[in-house]
C-alpha cells in the first residue's frame, strides 16, 4: 500500500486570540473551531497531518498573570509556560477536532504531544531576544514596560509588544512517537508554541531553557523530520507582501527560494512577524519539502486549491 503523504499544518498563537478579544477560553475555543476546515480537507485528500500551534498571546498573558501574582505563587521559567500552554492549547485543538471528525464521519482520532526541541544554548538569540510574546502595547507604554526589566520592540508596525530569547530548534526529541501516532491514522498536534526548548547537556541527559522557540521554524524541522511534503502556515493575512503597509505595497502568489532568499536579504519581512515564517518556508524546502502556502485562516481551503495564498517551492 502506498504510504500517504505527510502535511504540517502550523496555526498562529494569534488565530486562536483574535485582534479585538479579550482571549476568554469560548473564544478560543470558537476560533479554534473555525480553524479546522484546512485539516479536515487535507484528510480527504489522503494526507497524514500532523498540527502545530503558536502560543505568543497565551503564554504572554500567563507571564503577565504571574507577575502579578509573584508575592503569593512563585513564578515559573518559560520552559514550563511553554509545557502549560502546549498542554491547554492542545487540548483545545484536540477535542475540537475529536469532535469535527465525528461530524464529518472520519475515522481518524486526535494525540496531543507534549513536544520537548533541542535548541543551542549558546544561541546568539539569548542574548539579543527578538520573539514577540503577549499583548500589544502602545509607544507611550514602552518606558514604564523597560523599567520592570522587560525587553519590548516595535512588531511590524502594529505597535510595541515584550520580546524573549528564541533560540532556533535543532532536533524534535518525540519525532519517532509522532511518526507511529501519524501511522496509526491519528492527527497529532505537536511542537505547541514552538516545542520546550531543551538542550544536551555533556552527559546527553536533556535541561530545559528560559526561552520559547518560533512555531513556524519548529513546524519546518519538524516537517524534514518527518519527510513531509507541505508546510501549510496560517496566519493574519491572506497573501506575503513585498513594501508592507507602504504605498507600494504588493501580495506575491508564489516565489521560489532564490526569491525568498532575495527579499530576506533586502530587509522585506519583519523579523518579529514574517521573516521567521519566510526562513522556516525556505529551510524545508530546502531540505526535502516540496510547498509552503502561507495564507490566512480562514482561507485554508482555498489556499490549497491554489485560489490564493503564497506558494513557495522549488517547482
Amino acid at each position: 500500500m502506498k504510504k500517504k503523504p505527510i502535511a504540517i499544518v502550523a496555526l498562529g498563537g494569534n488565530a486562536l486570540i483574535r485582534a479585538g478579544e479579550q482571549g476568554t477560553i469560548a473564544q478560543q475555543f470558537a476560533n479554534t473551531r473555525r480553524s479546522l476546515d484546512g485539516i479536515i480537507y487535507l484528510l480527504r485528500k489522503g494526507y497524514q497531518v500532523a498540527v502545530t500551534h503558536g502560543n505568543g498571546p497565551q503564554a504572554g498573558n500567563e507571564m503577565i498573570r504571574m507577575e502579578r501574582s509573584a508575592e503569593v505563587i512563585p513564578t515559573h521559567p518559560l520552559g514550563v509556560i511553554d509545557a502549560s500552554t502546549q498542554g491547554w492549547i492542545g487540548y483545545m485543538i484536540s477535542q475540537s477536532l475529536y469532535n469535527r471528525l465525528l461530524q464529518e464521519k472520519l475515522d481518524h482520532r486526535v494525540t496531543a504531544v507534549i513536544t520537548q526541541v533541542i535548541v543551542d544554548p549558546n544561541d546568539p538569540s539569548i542574548q539579543d531576544p527578538s520573539k514577540p510574546v503577549g499583548p500589544f502595547y502602545k509607544q507611550d507604554q514602552v518606558e514604564e514596560l523597560t523599567k520592570k526589566g522587560w525587553v519590548v520592540k516595535a512588531d511590524a508596525g502594529r505597535g510595541y509588544r515584550r520580546v524573549v530569547a528564541s533560540p532556533k530548534p535543532k532536533k524534535i526529541v518525540e519525532k519517532d512517537a509522532i511518526l507511529a501516532l501519524l501511522g496509526m491514522d491519528q492527527v497529532v498536534v505537536t511542537v505547541g508554541g514552538g516545542g520546550i526548548p531543551v538542550y544536551l547537556e555533556e552527559d546527553e541527559k536533556l535541561e530545559g531553557l528560559d526561552a520559547v522557540i518560533d512555531k513556524d521554524r519548529a513546524s519546518a524541522v519538524l516537517g524534514v523530520e518527518l519527510n513531509a511534503e507541505l508546510l501549510l502556515i496560517l496566519t493574519g493575512i491572506e497573501k506575503v507582501m513585498i513594501n508592507y503597509k507602504q504605498p507600494n505595497e504588493k501580495p506575491i502568489d508564489r516565489m521560489d527560494v532564490n526569491q525568498a532568499l532575495l527579499y530576506l536579504k533586502q530587509g522585506e519581512f519583519a523579523p518579529g512577524s514574517m521573516q521567521p515564517k519566510i526562513e522556516a518556508a525556505v529551510e524545508f524546502i530546502q531540505k526535502g519539502g516540496k510547498k509552503v502556502i502561507i495564507t490566512e485562516l480562514d482561507k485554508a481551503i482555498q489556499a490549497l486549491q491554489g485560489k490564493t495564498g503564497t506558494v513557495i517551492s522549488d517547482e
